[in-house]
Parts: structure tokens; C-alpha cells; sequence
């Protein structure tokens, strides 16, 4: 026989959509709580524990339960694991034990395993509490479904259990689901169709444990009741920026398959600090317990924020992911991840209350401390000429500090020479004695502290807030997609991109320090090295991109993947120069591995490239069939020109294939290519021309005792290499020293001894034919990454 527990519910208005939350309590009845994925990680560390809780908290109030745990697993193999769990579920310190051995006796017999793999297995669960009705005599309050499966399941469980298992009349259904809620827009919209087909937006929970948070559940309450204060002072006027902050010192140790897919930004930013986001800017509520009201001041935050892009963030990753992910995915010592376990991004609100206001969300594993804040730095126009310790001259500022680190202890903490805060709440209370700690850069007395009188866990608060139907701490699919909309571009626009590489935790020292600059954000040391021999050693050494000479002429010098980024800014910004003043941008690239990186870097990053207004043609060419790999132009296609969009009449690959011959003098491909360059070209003079250099000094397809002085004025010359494929069709000197920009690229320790000999050796053309590269009215560049310039 059921043992009668009572729980009172409090319901939604409509079917369909969110309603206010109606003070009519519901007539008694059952609720059944299935959890799916029972076993699972995440129910065995929160899930089980939070609902024995609400059990235990609402065991006299009227109500009776049943707890089913589902999986895939058969009964047989399940049953004891599942015990093992609920076992280890406590009371809190309140609750006597012989109270606690009694309702833990009770949880335990009103639990039961059921394997929910196919439909028949729902349809078996359904039978099962019909006929438990039915014996018992009770009536039917409502049917909770607890989704702890991946995401790619929850359509599939969906409709099992709209088929299936959907109560009729009169009992509520309601469906939690657990992040990620796509890995993007597109995703996520997909995911919401899918799930709508099933389920009613009333009935669905999108749970973001941080909304359990009790501190970030008071963001609301606590500008509410100080409101005669914040209201003056809450504002661009006043408020100098804004922080979101979640570190940890962690690694990604047993999650490499999950996080390598999704990264810190989708982890964490997209959600838990865009949620905090939105309480602390959001226009207050007339009433902060109605869910309608909430969900759309937060929706209004969302679409006021302005575009976020690659310069509105930096990304890092911990050097040691590398290897946790060749190890725990089987990836090869060679394979490179550009997932960020770091990020920091700067947004801002296109709303005349936050205009100019900087907002900063930061995350990161492997970081010096595990804490968690939100910080509201105010302006402090008082300037003490000689007591600088003064409190007046202090930083002012709301602190909503998560918990742990220095303070160890959840609280809400304002600095004293900003005002006294109200907290009218019963679950809080004020700190007066305080252990030696600085937070943010004050002492805690500097502080007016107030914590919670007892501090509850997230997820068993955000269970209690599901059996009471309160929608306004979870996730609606309108804010969801709105979130997406917010964070995608910027997850497209860092696709590509070499997250910097940090050592972890106090050895990171300043290396992910970031400044602001209007409304970008960039690291505040441009490149950093870390020694290979000092790993999670002494702390790296920092070095800024290096500009300087190197044989006479300018030189750019950084990590590969800042080079690369580097070049890639100096190509787009001729490019939109030369477009702006009504022309088209002549860009000539050459072949070999060498600029990869860089085609790369331009098809996924830089989507404000005027490819349409663009030329591209060739500095050299493989004499091969332009389908095969050996061809530089099937090489810049497939890595470059595919994906991004250009007119196929503006791509100029050289004619080495002409009359089913290959490179046949008499043929006449290099004159055809030269006539084709002197009609569209303005004085044949390219605007950037982009050159490697090979080990032996050559230079496009210019090699050395080449007969270079040969060639004479022509444009294009078939030439000979030393290697197979011997024959080649080159841009010549005459060409190449036209270009208004000729950028020399050269990557990696191979080629420390060339640029060692390269700035020692004098114009050598015939020996070393790079040097023969001098633009008549242009410039030279040379890009040379660390390991070439210091092997």
C-alpha cells in the first residue's frame, strides 16, 4: 500500500503558453516522477538526492507519489544499481535520523527500475500507474518525465510519451529537459519543432541549473526591494561595466567526447551567463514571480544586444587538452583540436538605459580558482589626495558571488560606500564577522555581507519549482532560439581560430589578461610562448608580435596561428582599400602546403572579405591536370575558393592544359595567361601578391640557375624544377616587383636555417631567387613565424 504524501501544486493558466501563476491550490492526487536516465551521472550525483528532498519537504502535505527510474538496461541488470543510488540519498541536518530512516524507507519502497527502450515499454508504464490508480483509489494530479539523456533522444522520448503516457482529463504533464539544447540556431530550432510536435510549450522544462541558484534566483528580489536606490544609480551613467564570471580548475578529464563537440562558449556562456546576463539588465517586473512577464523582459535583453564577432571575443585552451583528447577520442599525436576551454567575451546592449556599458562574460577550465560571480562595477567619481585607503575612494560595487573561492560561502555582498542593502527575505541574513578575505579587490569588511541562513542545491530547487509549475527559472524556446541567434554568429565567426595556449592554473600569470577598446576585446600581450621544457612548470614568458626589418625591408613575426592572423587582416584591409575606392582587388596567391593555414583563416573567418569585388589569380602552377592534388589550383580551390563566394569569372587559374597537351611551348598558355593579366589588370600591377619561399631560396616557381636572366620582360614564363613535376608556369620577376604589396610567407622549423642564411646572403637572384623579389613602387613584407625566425 502507498504510504500519503501531499504536495500542494500550484498551476499554470493555459494550455499551450505560459500564464501567470494562479494562487488556486489543485485537489489532492497522485504524481508520478519518471526519471529517464536514471542511472545515469548526473541522477545519481543530483537528480535522485533532489527529489528524495522534495519528498522529504512535503511529505505531510497531502499528495502521493511514485518514483520510477527508466533506462535502456533490463530490469534485472539495472535494479541493483539504481538501489545502490537511492541508498546514498540524505536528509538534511534539520531532519532527525529516526525521521530520515523512516521517509528514506518510505522513498525507497515507493521506488521502483522499469526499462523504457521501445514503445510497448512505455505503453507498460502507462498501464502500470492507470492500474495503480485504479487499486489505490486515488486520482491523478500529474505525470513528471525527467529527460537526463543526451539531447539527439529527446524527440524520440518525446513522442513515446505523447502516444503513450500522456494522462487525460484533468492531470498536468510535464517534460524536463537537460542542456544542450542544440549545438546552434539551427539545431536548436530543429530540436524545438521536433519537440513541439509532441509536447505543448506549457509542458515542457528547460532546465539551467543556474537558475537553482539561490544567489542568482535573488538578482531579481534584491533589485526589486532596493529599488529606491538602484533605480537612480542602475544605468550607463553610472555603471562602468559589468562582469559574469565562472572559473574552474578543472580539466576536461572523462567529458573530452562532450566538451571537444561543443566547447566553453556553448558549455557555459551561451547559457548560464546569458541567463545571469538577463536578470541583471532586464526592465524589473511589476511582479517577479510571474513567469510571462519575466521570460519576455529577458526576451527584450536578448534582442537588444548588439552582433557579437570575433573581435568581440578571444578564446585560449589549456595545453594539456591536446593530449587528453588524442588519448580519451584515440586522435593520432598530430591531430589539433581549436576547441576553446576559455573564452572571454565582450557584449553590449543597443538600449539607451546600458549604451556603452561593457558586459564581460568569462569561463574557463584549468584556471587558478574555482569561483563563480557577477560583479556591477560602478563609477566612483571621488578622488582622495591623500588618504588613498579611504573608503570613498574605493571600488563601488554589487557583488552576487556564487560560491566558493576565497569566500567559500554563496552571498550577496555590496561595497559600503555605495549604500546599506534591504533584504527582506527570511532565508537571508546578515554577516558581521568575516574571516581575513579580499574579494574583488576589497577587503570583506569593506563589504555589507549577507548570505543564506541555509543554502539549498540547485537542481533540488529547481525540482520544487517544476511540481509548482513555475516556469520563470527555465528556459522557454523563444529565449532559446533568441540566445542561438546571439551566440551563433560568433560561434561561426571563431570557427578556424587558434584558441592561445595556456599552461594552467597559477602558471597562467597574465597570459589571459584581455583589454577593451571600444567595443573590441583582444588579450592584453598579443602572442605568448610557452617553453616546450617548463610545462605546468615556471610561468611562460610573453613576447608581442615582433615588426621589425629583415633584410632591409619590413618584417611581421608571431606564433604560427597570430601570423596567419595577421596576414589574413593585412590581405582583407587592401582588400576593402582597394575595393572602396570603386576598383576591383587583383590578388595573386601562391601554391605549395605553405599558405593552407592562411586559406583556412580567410573561408571561416573572415566574412567581411569582398570576394565579389575580388580577382584571384595564380603566382605559379604544377604542370597537371588542374583535378588532381598535385595542382596548386585544386589545392586553392578545395581549401579556399569553394567556400567562399566569388564569381567563377573572377577566378583566373593558369592554362597549363591546353590542346590535351600539357605545358607545350608552342601551345602558348604563358602568353595567353600574360594577355589575360595586361587586359584586366591596371598596369599589370596586382594590389597583393603572396609569395613562399622554398628551401633551397626559390620563390613561386623561380628556382635557382633557373636562367631567371632570361626571361626578360615577359609576364609569365614556363620554367623548370629540379623536382617532380618538373615543368611549371610562374609569374616572373617582372610581374611579381609591379605588385603594390608582396607579402613573403615562411612557417616552420625547416626553414631556420634558410632565414638564417636569407639574412647573411646578398642579392643573389640566380642562387637564391627570393631575393630577387623587390617591388619598383610597392612594398615587401616578410611573415615569418617563431619557428622559422628562432628554430
Amino acid at each position: 500500500m502507498l504510504g500519503t504524501v501531499f504536495l500542494l501544486l500550484v498551476a499554470l493558466c493555459a494550455s499551450g503558453g505560459f500564464g501567470e501563476e494562479r494562487e488556486e491550490v489543485q485537489r489532492p492526487g497522485h504524481v508520478s516522477v519518471i526519471i529517464v536516465g536514471s542511472t545515469g551521472d548526473l541522477a545519481r550525483k543530483y537528480l535522485w538526492q533532489g527529489f528524495f528532498q522534495l519528498y522529504v519537504h512535503q511529505v505531510s502535505s497531502g499528495h502521493t507519489f511514485s518514483f520510477y527510474g527508466g533506462g535502456l538496461s533490463p530490469a534485472e541488470k539495472a535494479t541493483p544499481v539504481l538501489f545502490e543510488i537511492l541508498k546514498a540519498v540524505t536528509c538534511s541536518k534539520d531532519v532527525s535520523p529516526e525521521r530520515c530512516a523512516i521517509i528514506k524507507d518510505q522513498f525507497l519502497r515507493l521506488s521502483q527500475y522499469r526499462q523504457l527502450k521501445t514503445v510497448e515499454d512505455y505503453q507498460h508504464l502507462a498501464k502500470h500507474i492507470e492500474q495503480q490508480l485504479q487499486q489505490e483509489g486515488m486520482s491523478e494530479a500529474g505525470r513528471l518525465f525527467y529527460l537526463s539523456v543526451p539531447a539527439f533522444a529527446y524527440a524520440d522520448i518525446a513522442e513515446k510519451i505523447n502516444s503513450t503516457c500522456r494522462p487525460t482529463g484533468g492531470p498536468w504533464l510535464r517534460v524536463v529537459l537537460e542542456k544542450p539544447f542544440g549545438h546552434d540556431y539551427n539545431s536548436a530550432q530543429v530540436l524545438a519543432t521536433q519537440l513541439r510536435s509532441f509536447l505543448n510549450e506549457d509542458e515542457m522544462y528547460r532546465i539551467d541549473h543556474y537558475l537553482g541558484k539561490q544567489v542568482v534566483s535573488k538578482i531579481l528580489p534584491f533589485r526589486t526591494e532596493n529599488g529606491k536606490v538602484l533605480d537612480r544609480i542602475w544605468n550607463r551613467h553610472h555603471i562602468e561595466r559589468i562582469e559574469i564570471v565562472l572559473k574552474e580548475t578543472l580539466d576536461c578529464k572523462g567529458r573530452a567526447a562532450f566538451y571537444n563537440e561543443y566547447g566553453v562558449i556553448r558549455d557555459v556562456l551561451q547559457n548560464h551567463l546569458t541567463e545571469v546576463m538577463t536578470l541583471l539588465t532586464m526592465k524589473l517586473p511589476a511582479n517577479v514571480s510571474n513567469s510571462e512577464e519575466v521570460l519576455r523582459n529577458k526576451l527584450q535583453v536578448l534582442g537588444s544586444m548588439l552582433p557579437l564577432g570575433k573581435n568581440q571575443a578571444v578564446v585560449g585552451q589549456y595545453q594539456a587538452y591536446k593530449t587528453e583528447i588524442q588519448q580519451e577520442l584515440n586522435k593520432t599525436k598530430d591531430h589539433v583540436s581549436l576547441t576553446p576551454t576559455f573564452a572571454a567575451v565582450l557584449a553590449h546592449m543597443d538600449e539607451p538605459q546600458y549604451e556603452g556599458v561593457p558586459i564581460l562574460l568569462i569561463s574557463g577550465k584549468m584556471l587558478d580558482e574555482r569561483v563563480g560571480y557577477a560583479r556591477i562595477l560602478f563609477k566612483n567619481d571621488v578622488f582622495c589626495v591623500q588618504n588613498h585607503h579611504s573608503v570613498l575612494c574605493k571600488p563601488k560595487q554589487i557583488v552576487f558571488y556564487f560560491g566558493h573561492g576565497s569566500l567559500q560561502y554563496a552571498a550577496v555582498l555590496v561595497s559600503k560606500n555605495l549604500f546599506k542593502p534591504v533584504l527582506k527575505d527570511h532565508e537571508w541574513k546578515e554577516v558581521t564577522e568575516h574571516a581575513d578575505v579580499n574579494i574583488l579587490g576589497l577587503h570583506i569588511s569593506d563589504y555589507y555581507v549577507h548570505t543564506l541562513i541555509k543554502e539549498k542545491e540547485a537542481y533540488a530547487e529547481l525540482i520544487s519549482h517544476v511540481l509548482a509549475g513555475r516556469k520563470n527559472s527555465f528556459i522557454s524556446t523563444e529565449n532559446l532560439l533568441a540566445s542561438w541567434g546571439l551566440w551563433t554568429p560568433l560561434l561561426i565567426g571563431l570557427t578556424g581560430s587558434f584558441p592561445r595556449i595556456y599552461p594552467g592554473g597559477a602558471d597562467n600569470g597574465d597570459m589571459l589578461d584581455v583589454h577593451l577598446k571600444g567595443k573590441e576585446i583582444h588579450y592584453s600581450s598579443e602572442v605568448l610562448i610557452i617553453e616546450p621544457d617548463h610545462v605546468g612548470g615556471t610561468a611562460a614568458n610573453s613576447f608581442q608580435v615582433m615588426q621589425g626589418k629583415f633584410r632591409s625591408t619590413d618584417m611581421v613575426s608571431a606564433w604560427t596561428e597570430e601570423l596567419v592572423e595577421r596576414l589574413a587582416a593585412d590581405m582583407e584591409e587592401a582588400a576593402v582599400a582597394a575595393v572602396n575606392t570603386g576598383t576591383v582587388f587583383h590578388l595573386a596567391l601562391s601554391g605549395g602546403s605553405t599558405p593552407l593555414a592562411l586559406f583556412h583563416r580567410l573561408a571561416l573567418h573572415h566574412f567581411a572579405f569582398p570576394w565579389w569585388n575580388t580577382h584571384v589569380w595564380m603566382v605559379d602552377e604544377r604542370c597537371v591536370p588542374q583535378t588532381e592534388p598535385e595542382s596548386n589550383f585544386y589545392n586553392l580551390h578545395q581549401h579556399l575558393l569553394q567556400h567562399v563566394r566569388i564569381p567563377y569569372y573572377n577566378v583566373h587559374p593558369m592554362p597549363v592544359q591546353l590542346n590535351q597537351r600539357l605545358c607545350v611551348e608552342e601551345d602558348g598558355g604563358a602568353l595567353l595567361y600574360e594577355t589575360e593579366l595586361s587586359r584586366l589588370v591596371n598596369g599589370s600591377s596586382f594590389h597583393f601578391v603572396l609569395l613562399g619561399v622554398g628551401y633551397d631560396g626559390h620563390t613561386a616557381s623561380l628556382f635557382p640557375r633557373g636562367k631567371l636572366s632570361e626571361l626578360g620582360e615577359n609576364l609569365v614564363a614556363l620554367t623548370e624544377s629540379p623536382t617532380k613535376p618538373h615543368q611549371r608556369m610562374s609569374l616572373t620577376f617582372s610581374a611579381i616587383n609591379r605588385a603594390r604589396k608582396v607579402a613573403l610567407l615562411v612557417m616552420g622549423k625547416g626553414k631556420h636555417e634558410l632565414v638564417t642564411q636569407l639574412s647573411r646572403v646578398k642579392d643573389t637572384a640566380d642562387k637564391y631567387p627570393v631575393t630577387g623579389v623587390k617591388p619598383a613602387n610597392g612594398s615587401l613584407v616578410w611573415y615569418i613565424d617563431y619557428d622559422a625566425l628562432l628554430g
